[in-house]
């Protein structure tokens, strides 16, 4: 049976570099979450000239969750299907963005992206929702609350866990 590594956000290239490609993962730390429109927002402030944030050395999970009920932190927060954000994830490994989360293959241009940048994509798991829920410790809005369940958060999470679906060297679980 396959271990299970345990790794603290925000993750650093040497702490990733040893991953590959079907490593079982369980992340603790803080992540940014955030999906299709706030990756829209991010990428136009960017082109004009004025990024509405820093994202840096920082791990995305793609996710829109639902209201917290009284307990939680968040509602259910399982993954979003992450190809809708292939067309900005080049761009954002090329100028720092260290990991991603969300379900479902990636393009080869991602692919070639994560493998020149040293990066990883995790795979979590789609209609596991109520489970990482379970995970998440605190939540906070931290831009474009406009956007409702699409806003920018930050989210402290133990033990979430993930497979390593594309790693450093650019291997993918998708792949034949």
């Amino acid at each position: 049976m396959q271990s299970v590594k345990k790794l603290s956000l925000p993750l650093t290239k040497d702490a990733i570099a040893q991953l590959r490609a079907g490593d079982m993962v369980r992340l603790s730390g803080a992540m940014l979450v955030f999906r299709d429109a706030g990756h829209k927002r991010l990428y136009q402030s960017i082109l004009d000239g004025r990024p509405a944030f820093d994202y840096k050395g920082e791990t995305i999970y793609f996710m829109g969750p639902c209201p917290a009920r009284v307990g939680e932190a968040l509602g259910s927060a399982g993954p979003t299907t992450s190809c809708r954000m292939d067309k900005y994830t080049p761009f954002m490994l090329d100028s720092g963005l260290i990991a991603q989360i969300g379900k479902g293959k990636r393009s080869e241009d991602c692919i070639d992206a994560f493998k020149r940048n040293g990066c990883v994509y995790f795979a979590a798991i789609g209609g596991a929702g109520a489970i990482y829920s379970k995970c998440i410790t605190k939540a906070e809005v931290l831009y474009f609350e406009d956007l409702g369940t699409e806003a920018v958060r930050r989210i402290t999470v133990k033990d979430f866990p993930a497979v390593v679906a594309v790693d450093p060297q650019g291997n993918s679980i998708y792949k034949e």
